[in-house]
């Protein structure tokens, strides 16, 4: 059966690309995202990927760069949809959020086809997932510096949260963060559909960071192996599941030097960072309130008092 996503229409077999239409730019030119069916020759389940829901976070841009040629469709069971660039106008210009309505697209799912143009954009790409029998909506930590992580993000008392948390365990970067997300995340609203969703969030840079795109290649494939769409077999391994995080600000403006490193474990009362003047004099310095893991940390080392810092995540376990 021939499988169409937009512009795009591919037989089984077949690879094709093209535009999804989702409005219209100031001058009234159509607005289309970037995207692609690869429809396999034997029947089987969808898969649906997308990237750049934040226009500044590009390694899941750089993920499908290598996993789409890698694509082999006569050796495919199912189909896998990919929907290329999703915050198109923050893309354009290298903005986190949708200049047009200052909206971060992922807090505007399942989207209003009639609303504003990230509401817009949501209604579009959500019909797209609500095809789809597993979703995998690539992020990143916009440009601070963090793990390579998967969230799972319906909350733990949802009915789909097993099925998140598995193909969370799949993707496989060895560290889930399992904590419910704000309203109108994809991956807090498709698994209401009973779709199984998460959030791959592949570290964080300006640009983008090979070992993170490997890390994302590397889950996709993961996935289209595990449930079947490619031959062979995945057995995941045992990953540390954060459940929560604590948040720490400076307490002075100065320069930061961090004592920890990300994915350093961290117990109660250990050096995180310390502050110093321009000469390196101390100024104040942050110690952790609780045990867990260094999970991410901003990337410039310039603060002012009470500017974001770091992260650890807590109550941590094996899963």
């Amino acid at each position: 059966m021939s499988i169409t996503l937009g512009d795009a229409s591919a037989n089984p077999g077949e690879v094709d690309t093209g535009r999804l239409r989702v409005g219209e730019t100031r001058d009234g030119s159509p607005v289309g995202l970037p995207v692609c069916v690869v429809n396999g020759a034997d029947d089987g389940e969808t898969l649906y990927i997308q990237a750049v829901s934040d226009g500044d976070e590009l390694n899941g841009l750089g993920v499908l760069t290598r996993v789409v040629p890698r694509l082999d469709p006569s050796a495919l069971s199912g189909a896998v949809l990919f929907v290329g660039i999703v915050n198109y106008y923050a893309y354009q210009v290298g903005e986190h959020r949708n200049p047009i309505d200052d909206t971060k697209m992922n807090r505007a799912y399942p989207g209003d086809e009639d609303g504003t143009s990230s509401e817009r954009i949501a209604a579009a790409t959500f019909d797209v997932a609500s095809r789809a029998d597993y979703v995998l909506d690539l992020h990143q930590a916009s440009t601070s510096r963090m793990l390579n992580e998967t969230r799972v993000r319906c909350g733990k008392h949802h009915r789909l949260h097993d099925d998140c948390l598995e193909l969370a365990k799949v993707f496989g970067t060895g560290h889930i963060l399992d904590q419910k997300g704000p309203d109108g995340q994809l991956a807090r609203a498709a698994p209401d559909d009973a779709i199984p969703t998460v959030d791959p969030e592949l570290g964080g840079c300006v640009g983008w960071d090979e070992e993170s795109i490997l890390y994302g290649v590397d889950g996709v494939f993961n996935v289209l192996t595990y449930y079947g769409f490619l031959d062979g077999e995945v057995s995941p391994g045992e990953q540390t599941r954060a459940t929560g995080f604590d948040q720490y600000n400076s307490p002075t403006g100065g320069v930061t030097h961090f004592r920890k490193d990300l994915g350093d474990e961290v117990a109660r009362g250990d050096v995180l960072f310390e502050v110093t003047d321009p000469f390196g004099q101390l100024k104040g310095r942050v110690t952790a309130d609780c045990s867990g893991v260094f999970w991410r940390s901003r990337r410039l080392p310039q603060v002012a008092s009470g500017e974001y810092v770091c992260s650890v995540a807590t109550d941590i376990d094996t899963v």
